[in-house]
C-alpha cells in the first residue's frame, strides 16, 4: 500500500520569490532544517532535471543524516518535482499558483509513503519546514 501526503500553504509573496525559496540552495538551507536542532541543512540542490542532490544534517544512531534526491521536473515558476530518499524513496512535487493580491498557494504532494507512521512523520516535518519558509518569505 502506498500513501500520499498532500498539503497546501498560502503565502503573501510573489510566485518568483517562492520559486527562488524552493530552488536556490542557499535559501533552502534557511528553511529546510534539522527538525530537532533547527540548524539549516547544507545542500547542493540545483533546479536542473537529472541533477542528483543531497541535504546533510547531524547523524543520529538511527540515521546517517543524509537525504538524497534527483530532480525530475522543472517547470519554472509553477512546478518542481524530485525524489526524496531518507530510508524510503518518495516523490515530492511542489505546485505554485498565483492567487492574486500578493497571495500564492503552494501545494505539496509526496507520494510513495509506505505506512501511516511515515505519513505522520512526513506531515510533521513538512509542516515545520513550511513554517520556516513563511518566516523566510516575510
Amino acid at each position: 500500500m502506498s500513501l500520499t501526503l498532500e498539503l497546501d500553504y498560502q503565502y503573501t509573496t510573489s510566485v518568483e520569490k517562492l520559486w527562488a525559496a524552493l530552488t536556490d540552495s542557499s535559501k533552502l538551507a534557511k528553511w529546510v532544517a534539522n527538525i530537532h536542532t533547527g540548524q539549516g541543512m547544507e545542500n547542493n540542490f540545483k533546479p536542473v532535471v537529472g541533477h542528483h542532490f543531497h541535504f546533510r544534517t547531524q547523524a543520529t544512531e538511527y540515521w546517517d543524516g543524509i537525504i538524497k534526491g534527483e530532480v525530475l521536473i522543472v517547470e519554472e515558476p509553477h512546478r518542481l518535482s524530485y525524489t526524496w530518499e531518507s530510508g524510503e524513496k518518495h516523490t515530492v512535487t511542489w505546485t505554485l499558483q498565483d492567487l492574486g493580491n500578493g497571495q500564492v498557494n503552494l501545494h505539496l504532494e509526496q507520494t510513495g509513503i509506505s505506512n501511516p507512521q511515515a505519513l505522520a512523520g512526513a506531515k510533521y516535518g513538512w509542516s515545520k519546514w513550511c513554517d520556516g519558509l513563511e518566516k523566510l518569505l516575510a
